[in-house]
């Protein structure tokens, strides 16, 4: 695939079809920020946590939103950044490592993209593919943490990068279902890291913070120390299970469990008063009679335990448990229950606060969609956007993700024939 240039006047859309909804953003590279022109959510089809499994489901539902983004402009529907939020993901270091090859031993960009190639040949099985390349450091003849070794002199040069690869028939599905709506991708990108490229700042990466996206059928988590990416994963809870243990605890439809879990839930039974009483029949005709939000609460908050519980061992694993200055950012529909951010705090042992996108990104701070930038559900959606305006040369990101491009080439280039 080849990359397009942007210049001014011409748009980036994000697109995230979730389990739940399907989220859409456009926006137009305006002096280096965003301007955003268009912002929609609808209800999604043809998914289960966060995988594709019904092709025509998913690309009617994307012919819908894209039919709105078309009449803003038909360009929009040809550049396409859109999430993969399939649990199925994997992440590996790995090393490349070249000769450089000119004369006069400056390294140029040909040795840089060798070295990165060189760290992509990782054997992998036949149903997955390479998603993301993405660079931790250089190394120039033994000396490490070189950010960008362009212009410098050695005779090896050395990559260390971070291999993130999917399963490949999730990666085939989502992009022929939004082909088939009529739109072109320009980018496919893990949803937990759009999420972080939105919600988290180059301070808070410095630092060590871990982002988690709670949505409905998978939670994200995004792992940043030092300004680089240490751990990634998404694992298939979300508050989709929430709601199935109301259903099932309150012998109620999971619909009317969902709307209790949102109008009436907390995350931290301890703080809701004993007196409290939800009336079944306002959510759920059939049902009578009255149960304690302080049950809906507990059912809740056992359930969010177990997700906090799936974080905690991915920490553990990375070396970071409990060692985040930058504490837990929360995003996602999940996060606006009720008493979250405490919980997170109960069970994680590190500071947390909710997260959205940073207005800093976008003209005048967001201006007529304010409220969606303020809102930690669209922090996946928005991020994407951003990540376009980066991989398109317009955002402060820049080339500084590493090899995202190359990667994503490769994914083209892997279902093209």
């Amino acid at each position: 695939m080849q990359w397009k240039g942007n210049n001014a006047g011409e748009f980036i859309t994000g697109l995230d079809i979730g389990t739940s909804t399907v989220k859409v953003a456009v926006a137009e590279p305006r002096n280096g920020r965003l301007a955003l022109i268009h912002v929609d959510k609808e209800q999604s089809a043809g998914m289960r946590k966060g995988a594709i499994v019904e092709i025509p489901e998913v690309s009617h539902i994307a012919s819908r939103v894209l039919a709105d983004v078309k009449k803003l402009s038909k360009s929009a529907a040809r550049n396409i950044y859109l999430a993969m939020g399939s649990p199925q993901v994997k992440m590996q270091l790995s090393r490349g490592i070249v000769a450089v090859s000119h004369a006069d031993g400056e390294i140029y960009q040909d040795d840089v993209d060798r070295a990165v190639r060189a760290s992509q040949a990782v054997n992998l099985p036949q149903n997955r593919t390479i998603l993301h390349t993405l660079t931790r450091e250089y190394i120039v003849d033994g000396v490490g943490d070189i950010a960008d070794p362009l212009g410098l002199s050695g005779n090896r040069l050395e990559v260390q990068s971070i291999i993130i690869d999917v399963f490949s028939p999730h990666v085939k599905g989502l992009m022929n279902a939004v082909e088939l709506a009529g739109g072109e991708i320009s980018g496919l990108y893990l949803s937990p890291l759009m999420a972080a490229r939105a919600a988290l700042s180059k301070r808070q990466k410095d630092l060590g913070t871990a982002l988690i996206e709670i949505g409905h059928g998978t939670t994200g988590l995004a792992v940043y120390e030092e300004n680089k990416l240490v751990a990634v994963a998404k694992f298939p809870v979300g508050t989709a299970n929430l709601a199935n243990d109301l259903g099932v605890g309150l012998k109620i439809p999971v619909d009317a469990a969902e709307e209790i879990m949102l109008k009436c839930g907390s995350a931290i039974a301890k703080e809701v008063n004993l007196k409290d009483q939800v009336e079944l029949g306002k959510y759920a005709p059939d049902a009578k009679g009255f149960v304690s939000r302080r049950f809906v609460a507990e059912i809740i908050q056992s359930r969010l335990e177990e997700i906090f519980d799936f974080v905690n061992a991915e920490l553990k694993a990375c070396g970071k448990a409990g060692e985040l200055p930058g504490g837990v950012v929360l995003v996602g529909g999940g996060a606006k229950l009720p008493g979250i951010t405490d919980l997170a705090k109960q069970e994680l042992k590190l500071s947390c606060q909710l997260g959205c996108a940073l207005s800093s990104d976008w003209e005048s701070e967001g201006g007529a969609f304010k409220e969606y930038l303020e809102d930690p559900e669209f922090a996946g959606v928005f991020g994407l956007v951003l990540w376009g305006m980066d991989q398109e040369g317009w955002g402060r990101g820049g080339r500084s993700i590493g090899g995202a491009k190359g990667a994503i080439r490769n994914v083209f280039k892997y279902f093209t024939p």
